[in-house]
């Protein structure tokens, strides 16, 4: 399906289950980074823009190159990357992701397969490699933040300035806890906040299922992607459930994630490494004398680059040509190929592309006939010997290609983003249960205890549901170590040499033991871990508590006293409280009690006071927290505080480098327009009006030598000094352009002016038509004002005629509309005076009713009440009067 028609039902879909728009404009993105490109979808509520599209870069291109670079001091980011990369292979670092996180020799080897000739070190801390540039050297979660912050802007600047800082980030399935980690590193040292890691599969699924109804039947369905360095195939079941919403029952969509079985080594680039072999040999055999191009950086990223293209050419056609332009000591290679012998180039790969769909259905105990579709996304899934053998194994004329390959990952992340965002939320939702690749080991280690199954156990098992949390408890008095690990040595993140990817060290506990050891312990000391597996697939030990049972003797108050001896003594009720005021106390009473010092009920001695307290044994219960240092070495080691800050630092730097570098770049096309443009309009037949020939002449010699410093020593001038001679140009420019415009302006706003005093003398004789009560005095201040603006404007004109058109203007434009908007003003105050309303007498004999009736509501007062009546009455007659003579006034 085109990706347009798509984008329309998706954006039918949102414009109806949108829900709550949010007045603040809102905004979350996903970012589906790739190891050779990258997409950012937008989520925006903003009127007047699709609720979730694409964010395209400065190329009007929808996806960019996935490639950080650093040329002549300056930082260059994605299609600017990509620009160099054949001139300068060594300055572009690619493959970012699949780098991040791991260990210097896995990096060193991956690089050496790709033709990558970087230049890295092993850092000491973490063992892992650092890329040396020009402008410093950083890290792969440093090279990674660069990009996110790149897509962080093109998310901004595709919703117009509303701020995006929320996003959920895509990664495939293989990325182990260290490298997804490293992501949410990247992405915090960008300024984003990370909703969530995505599973790639799951937003494909997303994307899947939001258009579709599955309330007549649930289907299994299986998204194979190919992408550029990784293959993987996903086992979903679509199905449907009811739920209630507003008081009805109804059917909502969800999805769960079966299975994922991958090959993180095969992708299109593994076939375009086939092509690259294969032509390398045969140009080293054309040139001979054991010239061997492979040791050439620049040879082999020229080579690579145009391989890329004839790549796509064989997936469209029969056989393809290859040219490239000095390739090597000047010389151009060119040759062809088939699309028969690049199938052969690449015989081995076919079957391995077979293998994850194949494992997916094994694994499952599904055949082919019960799989409802099998949705192909990536785009090396577009290579048509790939499509053959997967239409043979699955016994299908017909593969299924709903979803665009490119983007289909990006818009599903973010439509997750838009269901767990705070800010966005959609009124139905397509229910996701995703589960963890791995399955992950916890092991405890400490003094004095045993190797078995109650120290190491299988805690999360593979496709465990995302997010979950557990705890694991061990009967222990001393402090241990807890370590996680991969649950199987075959089943491991690329590029890992140890199962084991965390390590803690769990202190308190023999501190806690020896504090309560000469208490009465009701149990053994045990800790409690609580682990969990968040939204992201990380696994991690969040807290440890000490759980320490006594059981002792407590006096407390006695049941059923009588109402003397209740009074007769004071309850003295003793407890004892946890040691510090961190800890949880669960008191619990023994059933078993024993009582003592009760009163003898056959004494009725009054003088005796009867005891009024009893002692039973209470449990109780403390819980203690435990410290948990981090003592995880290796890629997979958390950042330091100050690594982390002087990471921040360097990309903040480099942030305002680029943008002094973008400022520079905008002033210097803005002085070189000025100067082209201002030399076009001066040789035009107006300006001859406005100015004389030495002040045009004087004007063009600046205009040279400002162009003749631009194109020398301008080419590495500072945003300053651009802007410098950009605003000295200007001070002599100015006043011509502005004399220049005056030239139509000026006569404008004079046809204007007269045009209004005429509708003046119009508005004054409908005033003294038909709004007869206008203060005459008003009248008159509107008459007077307009005589004096046309007194002025006959002055002014008449000035104006005698001044030379290279001189200031007697008068300009502006002027003249400032005293047409000041009689408007005048006129508008006189037109809003309102006719008066006529005033209506009221009749006298209310008024005397009104007397008589205070006068009848006192007559049975006392002596007092009547001299207050008589006063009443006299002020009621009083006002009478008032308001009598008021009416004869009117």
């Amino acid at each position: 399906m085109p990706a347009k028609n798509m984008l329309f039902r998706l954006g039918i879909f949102l414009s109806l289950f949108l829900l709550n728009p949010i007045p603040s404009q809102s905004a979350v993105s996903s970012i589906d980074l790739g190891s050779e490109w990258f997409k950012v979808a937008v989520v925006n509520l903003k009127p007047g823009q699709p609720p979730i599209s694409i964010a395209i870069n400065e190329m009007s291109k929808r996806k960019t190159p996935s490639l950080v670079a650093f040329h002549s001091g300056s930082r260059l980011i994605g299609e600017e990357a990509s620009g160099i990369v054949a001139r300068y292979p060594n300055k572009v670092y690619s493959h970012l992701r699949d780098l991040i996180s791991k260990p210097f020799s896995h990096v060193s080897k991956t690089l050496e397969s790709l033709y990558l000739s970087y230049d890295i070190s092993p850092e000491e801390s973490r063992n892992v490699a650092v890329f040396k540039t020009e402008n410093g050297n950083f890290t792969a979660e440093e090279l990674v933040a660069m990009l996110f912050k790149y897509a962080l802007g093109l998310a901004e600047a595709h919703t117009r300035g509303t701020p995006v800082k929320d996003a959920v980030v895509t990664v495939p399935p293989y990325m182990g806890v260290a490298e997804r980690k490293g992501l949410l590193v990247a992405a915090e040292l960008a300024g984003i906040n990370v909703l969530a890691l995505v599973n790639e599969h799951s937003g494909a699924a997303l994307q899947y299922g939001i258009d579709k109804d599955f309330s007549n039947g649930s289907r299994h369905v299986i998204f194979y992607d190919m992408g550029a360095g990784s293959t993987y195939a996903a086992l979903v079941y679509f199905s449907a459930y009811n739920t209630k919403e507003f008081g009805k029952t109804v059917s909502a969509n969800q999805f769960q994630v079966k299975d994922v079985r991958w090959d993180a080594e095969l992708g299109g680039e593994h076939m375009e490494l086939r092509l690259v072999e294969h032509f390398a040999d045969e140009f080293n055999k054309q040139v001979g004398n054991g010239v061997d191009i492979r040791k050439s950086p620049k040879a082999m990223a020229k080579l690579k680059k145009q391989v890329k293209r004839t790549k796509e050419i064989l997936s469209a056609n029969t056989a393809a040509p290859i040219s490239v332009e000095s390739i090597y000591d000047d010389r151009d290679f060119r040759s062809s190929i088939t699309r028969e012998k690049f199938e052969e180039l690449c015989a081995d790969l076919w079957e391995k592309a077979l293998v994850p769909l194949k494992e997916v259905l094994t694994h499952s105990g599904l055949k082919i006939e019960d799989i409802y579709a099998v949705e192909l996304i990536g785009g090396a899934t577009r290579v048509p010997k790939l499509q053959a053998k997967l239409q043979e194994f699955l016994g299908r004329k017909e593969l299924d290609r709903h979803l665009d390959s490119d983007e289909a990952i990006t818009l599903g992340a973010s439509l997750h983003a838009a269901n767990i965002s705070d800010g966005i939320k959609l009124n139905r939702k397509l229910g996701m249960i995703d589960g963890s690749p791995y399955g992950y080991v916890i092991e405890v280690d400490g003094p004095d205890l045993p190797k078995d199954e109650s120290t190491k156990q299988l805690t999360i098992p593979r496709m465990k549901k995302l997010p979950s949390k557990m705890f694991r408890s061990i009967v222990h008095k001393k402090d241990f170590e807890v370590s996680l690990a991969y649950e199987s040595d075959d089943f491991l993140p690329p590029g890992t040499t140890s199962r084991t990817f965390a390590q803690y060290a769990v202190s308190g506990l023999t501190d806690a033991s020896e504090k309560y050891a000469s208490r009465n312990l009701s149990a053994p000391v045990k800790a409690n871990l609580h682990f969990s597996l968040s939204r992201s697939g990380i696994f991690s030990l969040d807290r440890a508590d000490a759980v320490i049972e006594i059981t002792e003797w407590v006096e407390v108050p006695l049941k059923n006293l009588t109402v003397d001896n209740s009074t007769s003594a004071s309850v003295n009720t003793s407890t004892e409280s946890g040691p510090t005021s961190t800890e949880e106390s669960d008191e619990k009473l023994n059933t078993d009690t024993v009582n003592s010092n009760t009163s003898d009920p056959g004494t009725n001695d009054s003088s005796t006071i009867s005891p009024v307290t009893e002692k039973k044994l209470k449990k109780r219960t403390f819980r203690v927290p435990l410290k948990i240092d981090e003592k995880t070495t290796g890629p997979g080691a958390p950042l330091s505080k100050e690594s982390f800050s002087e990471a921040k630092r360097k990309l903040e730097a480099l942030d305002k480098k680029d943008e002094e570098r973008r400022r520079t770049a905008e002033l210097k096309n803005s002085l070189e327009g000025y100067i082209y443009d201002t030399r076009d309009k001066l040789e035009s037949g107006d300006f001859v009006k406005i100015s004389t020939s030495q002040e045009r002449q004087s004007f063009i010699e600046k205009l040279d030598e400002v162009q003749e410093w631009l194109y020398t020593d301008g080419e590495d001038a500072s945003a300053t000094q651009f802007q410098e001679h950009l605003d000295k140009l200007k001070a002599i420019g100015d006043p011509i352009f502005f004399r220049h415009k005056e030239l139509t302006a000026r006569p404008a706003a004079s046809d204007h002016a007269r045009k209004y005093l005429n509708e003046v003398q119009q508005i004054v004789r409908g005033w003294e038509t038909n709004k007869s009560w206008l203060p005459k005095g008003k009248i008159d201040e509107v008459l007077n004002e307009a005589e004096k603006v046309k007194k002025w404007l006959n002055q002014k004109e008449a000035e104006q005629k005698d001044t030379p058109g290279s001189d200031k203007p007697a008068f300009t434009s502006e002027e003249v509309y400032v005293k047409v908007f000041d009689l408007q003003d005048k006129v508008n105050k006189v037109n809003k005076i309102p006719k008066p309303k006529p005033k209506v007498e009221k009749p006298l004999k209310n008024e005397t009713e009104n007397s008589k009736e205070k006068a009848d509501t006192t007559k049975s007062s006392s002596e007092e009440g009547t001299s207050q009546k008589e006063q009443t009455a006299a002020e009621a007659e009083k006002a009478s009067a008032d308001e009598k003579s008021d009416h004869d006034e009117l």
